[in-house]
C-alpha cells in the first residue's frame, strides 16, 4: 500500500551512504545498494489524483534521494531499458525518461544515417 509522501525534512534526515562501485560486491544486484530501499514507495510513485503542486514537491523530494544514491546510474538505465512507465527512477520522472528515450532514438537514427552516407562514399570512392 502506498504511504503519503515524505516531507522534505524527513528526506533530508536520511544520511547519505555513497559506496564506490568498485567497492560493492559485483555479484549482488545493483538495487541492493539503492538508497530508496530505505524510503517509502509513496515518495517515488504518485497516488491517484495527486494535485500538481503535491506531485512536483514529492518528485523533487524523490530526486533528492536519488541524487545521493550510489546506484543512480544503474537505476536510471534500468528504467530506460524496461521502460518503466511510472514513478521516479534514477532521478528522472516518467516524463523526463520519455524525453531521454526520444533523444536517444533521434541520435541513433542520425548515427545510422551518417553510417549509411559514409558507406556510400566509401563504395563510390
Amino acid at each position: 500500500m502506498l504511504q503519503p509522501p515524505h516531507s522534505s525534512a524527513q528526506v533530508a534526515a536520511v544520511p547519505a551512504q555513497r559506496v564506490p562501485v568498485r567497492d560493492r560486491d559485483q555479484d549482488a544486484p545493483w538495487h541492493t545498494e539503492a538508497v530508496c530501499r530505505r524510503d517509502e514507495a509513496g515518495l517515488f510513485f504518485a497516488p491517484s489524483k495527486e494535485p500538481t503542486a503535491a506531485r512536483l514537491s514529492r518528485e523533487e523530494a524523490a530526486k533528492r534521494v536519488c541524487a545521493r544514491c550510489p546506484v543512480m546510474v544503474e537505476c536510471r538505465e534500468h528504467a530506460l531499458l524496461q521502460p518503466e512507465p511510472y514513478g521516479v527512477w534514477g532521478g528522472l520522472t516518467a516524463a523526463e525518461r520519455r524525453v531521454v528515450l526520444a533523444r536517444r532514438r533521434r541520435r541513433d537514427l542520425e548515427l545510422k544515417k551518417a553510417a549509411r552516407a559514409s558507406d556510400r562514399i566509401a563504395q563510390a570512392g
